[in-house]
């Protein structure tokens, strides 16, 4: 029992931190373009470059940790992601915290890719399902919680501040990893040498299809003109034919390093689906709320601060519960209702008039929470399940590219649909939630279709 819960704050405290380091930067733009002498489209790409770096490295290091140890990956991740906060934190100018952070953003590629593969690890089968719980819950609340975490430190000190969280936090996890993280047989499986040019490809990818579909994103002012999104089209077009070469090299290796093996089986299919769906309902929605709520609907910094944490308090609320269900219900049902009332929230939030009562607004906001924290949990452990347990590191970087890639569409939709509607009046943000509940309920559509592929006992 000690060991088990030592093993568990590590991977909890490990993941929180990159999963934090995703998002507690946009606050801080501003100030980093203007001490960096930098623009405001070039100084996005602090927080690109940290994305980018995780996407394109997650399933080769989830490969990597099928190979030759979780243990290793995710202390070496920790490692890099530590060393290279502290490069940010002395960074002069904005092309050297764009490199450091994509080195940081390679460190919480190998946290992420194998998180799911030592939470299956470190609990065991009865209580796997709580496990699953507890780190969703710590995933999403990090997630949502980087803006308000990033104002408490903004309201006392300057933004390179911000990168010394992880200095005493990184090592703390490093070395209690280093004792408590447990360790695991390496696949033996012939054929499973992973070949440079497949991680080359597998990088080539995902960079081109993030990079064309940002340009595509932020290349739109009114009307979309063909000779301005001619360069994010050549990308896109650039990105699907590397993927096509990619993919069909996978197509003849016993363990590729894209998991089509994992792919064919329906179940896990229609989870990546679904992760993809919700996660892109819920980024439309998260950063359209703020400029709802503070332009549209005139509430103060303070106000908005505390309708939205009614979010991530709700998925709190509700994934310990979610986790006790896992395995009573099946995994596609439970999700499927929890995006049904994700999308009822957005809907009901979309709808109302102008000038909300704050209480009218934080209900919607608690729905909307609730039903992600029915739905995480479950879809987490089928995902992770629903893989043979030599698989499970491709299964955990799946995992976390489905995420990475769902809140990336909606990062791009956001920057379409502001491009196209007013920010600053409520026109856009409320477009944006119609469009959130709406891939809300395809998310919920996917859950449901796999209620007839689970398994007769989990």
């Amino acid at each position: 029992m000690p060991a088990r819960y030592h093993s568990a704050a590590v991977i909890i405290l490990g993941i929180a931190l990159s999963a934090l380091d995703g998002t507690i930067f946009n606050l801080a733009l501003p100030g980093i373009a203007r001490d960096l002498h930098a623009s405001a489209a070039d100084s996005v790409w602090v927080v690109n470059a940290y994305q980018l770096a995780a996407l394109a490295m997650l399933l080769p290091l989830a490969a990597l940790g099928d190979r030759f140890g979780y243990r290793r990956i995710y202390l070496c991740g920790i490692a890099v992601f530590t060393a290279a906060s502290a490069v940010c934190f002395v960074s002069t100018s904005l092309q050297m915290l764009a490199a450091a952070r994509g080195v940081q953003g390679l460190g919480a590629a190998g946290i992420m890719a194998v998180n799911g593969a030592l939470v299956r690890l470190t609990y065991p089968r009865h209580l796997f399902g709580r496990g699953i719980a507890l780190n969703s819950a710590v995933v999403a609340t990090a997630s949502v919680a980087g803006p308000s975490v990033a104002a408490v430190v903004l309201s006392v000190a300057t933004w390179p501040w911000l990168f010394t969280l992880n200095l005493p936090l990184g090592g703390i996890v490093v070395w209690l990893g280093w004792r408590a993280l447990p360790h695991n047989t390496p696949s033996s499986t012939k054929g499973t040498r992973i070949s440079l040019l497949d991680v080359a490809l597998n990088a080539m990818m995902f960079s081109l299809l993030f990079v064309g579909v940002h340009v595509l994103g932020t290349a739109t002012d009114g009307p979309p003109e063909p000779g301005r999104l001619a360069p994010s089209i050549g990308l896109v077009l650039v990105a699907v034919l590397v993927g096509l070469i990619y993919l069909r090299r996978q197509l003849s290796l016993v363990v590729p390093l894209f998991p089509i093996d994992l792919l064919r089986i329906p179940l896990f299919a229609l989870s990546m689906c679904t992760s993809v769906a919700s996660f892109a309902a819920q980024t439309l929605s998260y950063i359209a709320l703020p400029f709802l709520l503070l332009e549209g609907w005139k509430y103060s910094q303070l106000e908005t601060g505390l309708l939205i944490t009614v979010w991530p308090l709700a998925i709190v609320a509700v994934a310990p519960l979610a986790g006790r269900m896992i395995g009573r219900y099946p995994g596609g049902l439970l999700g499927g209702m929890g995006l049904a009332a994700l999308a009822a929230g957005l809907a009901l939030l979309a709808a109302l008039p102008e000038h909300p009562s704050s209480g009218n607004i934080a209900w919607r906001m608690a729905l909307c929470g609730a039903g992600f924290g029915l739905f995480q949990s479950p879809n987490n452990h089928t995902i992770l399940t629903s893989a043979p347990a030599h698989r499970s590191g491709a299964a955990g970087g799946m995992l976390a590219t489905a995420r990475l890639t769902g809140q990336n569409i909606g990062a791009v939709l956001l920057a379409v649909i502001f491009s196209l509607w007013n920010a600053h009046n409520g026109q856009g943000p409320m477009i944006a939630l119609w469009l959130a509940a709406g891939f809300a309920a395809i998310a919920s559509l996917f859950s449901i279709l796999r209620v007839r592929h689970a398994p007769t006992r989990v």
